[in-house]
């Protein structure tokens, strides 16, 4: 048994080191130490290094890549607990951000400075500010995981700094005029249905062509919003569930609605899509840009000023619209499905101009 330089006996495993003490232990026929100031702080060490060793997960048996590590990460431990396409989503961010950058370093050899540049490069790139948190948080939890499974003595994302967020673009919404005008010359388009429901539920674009027969019920005069259309590369489009729990909805239905939903009317079963494309597949979001485009070049051509838009702008007119009639935020959360009533609260300060006029006038009188 070891003493130390007083010549009192040492705990088993543990020598004295010049003016510190160093413990000892062999798994495996590999040999691993641990230094501390005092033999209590080298005994308690040496525990915490048993123990990892025991369930080997200490840091420097290790010799995983990022890359090898992050696809255990996300298939163990994310896969079970998020949406098939959040999951595919997660594969392409990390195939076409992250892999070239960290996935060949050893997962132990990982360094603040390496992420930080990673990072700054995207924010130079102009990446949108929610593609680059999503990108931090991908390379952070993953780390963090590492970290508590005892490959990592710390988590080097920890401490990496975000750019600062620039202010978002103003939510885009028709005028009045604007939506009279596109709905005048949408009349002749095949998907004239497809834009005019949009205007008239908020639906996403994807849960709109997931729409199928069997999610209306008109005995309650209501319309089930159960899924949503996703595409992937390599994949194709496919169903999913919608974007949160409360994306699971009812949204009431207007005589108006039903109209459209049933003009086309082509069932062979109620699985069948509402508004769908060749072979009874969803509509593509493809086709429906395109004819969004078309609509709006036939627009300019007669001589109106008309941008370029996306079939989201619809559900913000929709909203913009419900605001206006005095729509109240609770039943326009419940309506649009969002997730809490901040986001339904932040429309209402992106109100027409004129709405804001008009409110002012009510007060004008009490000064």
């Amino acid at each position: 048994m070891a003493k130390d330089l007083r010549g009192r006996k040492l705990p088993k495993g543990i020598r004295q080191r010049g003016k510190t003490f160093e413990g000892r232990v062999t798994i495996n026929g590999k040999t691993h130490s641990v230094r501390g100031k005092t033999v209590t702080e080298t005994e308690q060490k040496l525990t915490e290094l048993r123990y990892k060793l025991s369930r080997g997960i200490f840091a420097e048996n290790s010799r995983a890549t990022f890359d090898e590590w992050f696809h255990i990460w996300l298939d163990e431990y994310r896969k079970l607990r998020i949406k098939i396409g959040t999951y595919e989503t997660y594969r392409q961010f990390y195939k076409s951000l992250i892999f070239q950058n960290l996935g060949s370093i050893p997962l132990c050899s990982i360094r603040n400075t390496d992420i930080q540049i990673l990072i700054n490069h995207l924010a130079e790139k102009g990446y949108a500010y929610s593609t680059i948190k999503i990108v931090f948080s991908l390379i952070n939890s993953s780390l963090r995981q590492a970290m508590y499974n005892g490959m990592l003595e710390r988590n080097p994302a920890a401490s990496v700094q975000l750019p600062r967020r620039k202010l978002p673009e103003q939510r885009r919404a028709l005028t009045k005029e604007q939506q009279k005008i596109f709905s005048e010359f949408s009349k002749e388009s095949k998907l004239y249905e497809f834009f005019a429901v949009l205007l008239r539920t908020g639906l996403r674009n994807g849960e709109l062509r997931g729409l199928k027969f069997s999610d209306i019920d008109l005995d309650k005069n209501v319309l089930h919003v159960r899924r949503t259309i996703k595409y992937l590369d390599g994949r194709g489009y496919f169903e999913d569930t919608p974007k949160t729990n409360s994306s699971l909805r009812d949204i009431p239905l207007t005589p108006d609605i039903i109209r459209l939903l049933y003009s086309k009317k082509d069932i062979s079963s109620p699985a069948d899509y509402i508004l769908k494309g060749k072979n009874s597949s969803p509509l593509g979001r493809d086709l429906v840009q395109t004819e969004l485009n078309n609509i709006i070049k036939n627009i300019n051509s007669h001589g109106y000023e008309f941008e370029h838009i996306t079939p989201h702008v619809f559900r913000h007119t929709f909203a913009t619209r419900a605001i206006e009639a005095g729509m109240s935020p609770q039943v326009l959360k419940t309506i649009l499905g969002h997730s809490s009533l901040t986001m339904t609260m932040d429309l209402y300060s992106h109100v027409m101009p004129e709405t804001r006029a008009s409110e002012m006038e009510k007060i004008s009188g009490a000064f």
